[in-house]
């Protein structure tokens, strides 16, 4: 970096600025860490008495057994060009097959990282799955920007997108991203085995199948899946934290636990990884993002299992993620109405591969559904309800149970508001223009403060890419970049 001075009296302008961080999930710490590698003392703030914020493992169940608070499979966390620059420490593990999808009557259809495996598993849609979904596999490192990029995108980032996907295959993708994935499903695929593999992969989204661009989530999901495949860390989601932890304290950044910020703290730059409803009381900006929307909350339960989930169909086993919903008609229902009987429920059972989430011979696994934003409904026993109708004999195997509805998720972290685990409704008005419609969303109206949560572009998700965008905002603005 140039800055056109000596080195001594850069060295003494670079040592007086100083860089205050608010929260510490991926976005604060990707944040603090490009800050604090340009050369600023850099302080990040955490309300709870643990760094991490949806990067949380936790003993929530009984004794010895870790489960993820919130996050868990991060097929973004490694495709994220924000932690492939930091070279972080950490220990990935991924199961045979990425994700699977049981059916009540027949054979549970898979998603591999190979493309023919996965084709196998769809019968009759084998083919259209590989025209679709193909294509965007091989050109993933052209359509990566697009999808995890800061705003407003590189301009060079859609010739690059041209160049590798051909301007036909470029085309069809756009359509396809920013579609519905009711209209997706009906146009792409002939079997109701095809149309449900795609519904719980758009129902990631957190949006109504009918919405635009549910598709948009499917089909980046499905593309990690064969790209850089559906990976998790060994000893959980807090091993992430940790390994950006450790790589901040190493550039001489401080964190500081249990100090909750109620006021703007004093220093050159301010970088926030909170809710835009939160920024707004901190910075006393009551008009902040008033029109900002949440999308629905998530009820969530973590299980400390004697054994493994005993599937019907035993190639279950193989995927440590399973979407409960049989059919699209029967996901694009609950999608609609978030809370209903039969809820799509989205499991994670990474034990089976990770010995250090549970006591020899015990499992953990979590699951959660989507509900109405803060609402209250105890949804147990119908996520359990589902669980067993693919699972018989599962609530046999449970030594103990930890709730969290939308109010709980909120009070662990303030950011899940009502229980929004996108940070934020990303519809096609709200996908980009977040927190507000700004060419640069990450600058606030209060001069050297920023937001740098999933509230922004890219949005939701542990790839630390929002707070690596920010900061960079922030040292441009500071003349350090």
């Amino acid at each position: 970096m140039r800055c056109g001075c000596a080195s001594s009296v850069c060295a003494r302008r670079l040592s007086t600025r100083r860089a205050v961080v608010v929260g510490s999930g991926p976005n604060g710490l990707a944040a603090a860490i490009a800050l604090a590698q340009a050369g600023l003392d850099v302080v990040v703030h955490e309300a709870a008495d643990r760094i991490g914020g949806g990067m949380r493992t936790d003993e929530l169940t009984l004794p010895g057994f870790h489960h993820d608070v919130c996050s868990a499979i991060h097929p973004l966390g490694r495709s994220s060009a924000c932690f492939a620059a930091l070279d972080l420490d950490l220990e990935w593990l991924e199961s045979p097959a990425c994700l699977a999808h049981p059916f009540d009557d027949e054979p549970a259809a898979l998603l591999y990282r190979s493309l023919d495996e996965t084709g196998a598993t769809l019968g009759a849609d084998a083919a259209a799955y590989r025209s679709l979904i193909g294509p965007l596999a091989g050109a993933w490192r052209e359509i990566e920007p697009l999808v995890l990029g800061p705003f407003p995108l590189d301009p060079r980032a859609p010739l690059r997108l041209l160049r590798g996907l051909g301007v036909r295959d470029s085309l069809r993708a756009l359509q396809a991203s920013l579609s519905t994935a009711a209209g997706l499903a009906q146009r792409s695929f002939g079997t109701p085995r095809g149309r449900a593999f795609v519904a719980g992969n758009a129902a990631h989204s957190m949006l109504p199948l009918e919405t635009r661009p549910s598709a948009g989530f499917g089909l980046v999901l499905l593309t990690l899946g064969h790209a850089v495949g559906w990976p998790f860390p060994r000893r959980g989601s807090q091993a992430i934290a940790d390994a950006l932890t450790a790589k901040l304290r190493g550039l001489g950044g401080e964190i500081v636990t249990s100090s909750p910020v109620d006021e703007l703290p004093r220093a050159d730059v301010v970088l926030c990884d909170v809710s835009p409803r939160e920024l707004a009381r901190i910075a006393g900006l009551p008009g902040y993002a008033h029109r900002y929307r949440y999308g629905p909350g998530a009820f969530k339960l973590d299980w400390a299992l004697s054994g493994p989930i005993p599937w019907r169909d035993e190639r279950c086993a193989q995927a440590a993620t399973v979407h409960l919903g049989c059919s699209f008609e029967e996901i694009a229902a609950s999608e609609r109405r978030p809370g209903s009987s039969t809820p799509f429920v989205l499991l994670t059972q990474p034990s089976l591969w990770d010995s250090s989430r549970a006591p020899a011979g015990s499992h953990t696994a979590w699951a959660y559904c989507h509900v109405p934003n803060g609402a209250s409904a105890d949804m147990t026993d119908a996520v359990e309800a589902q669980v067993e109708r693919f699972a018989p004999g599962f609530r046999e195997l449970i030594l103990a149970r930890n709730a969290w509805g939308p109010h709980e998720l909120e009070a662990h972290n303030r950011n899940l508001v009502g229980g929004d685990l996108n940070g934020g409704l990303m519809d096609l008005r709200q996908l980009y223009a977040r927190p507000v419609a700004k060419l640069v969303p990450y600058r606030t109206p209060r001069r050297g403060v920023y937001i740098c949560s999933a509230a922004t572009p890219p949005g939701g998700g542990v790839h630390g890419m929002c707070g690596f965008a920010a900061a960079r905002v922030a040292l441009k603005d500071l003349r350090l970049l």
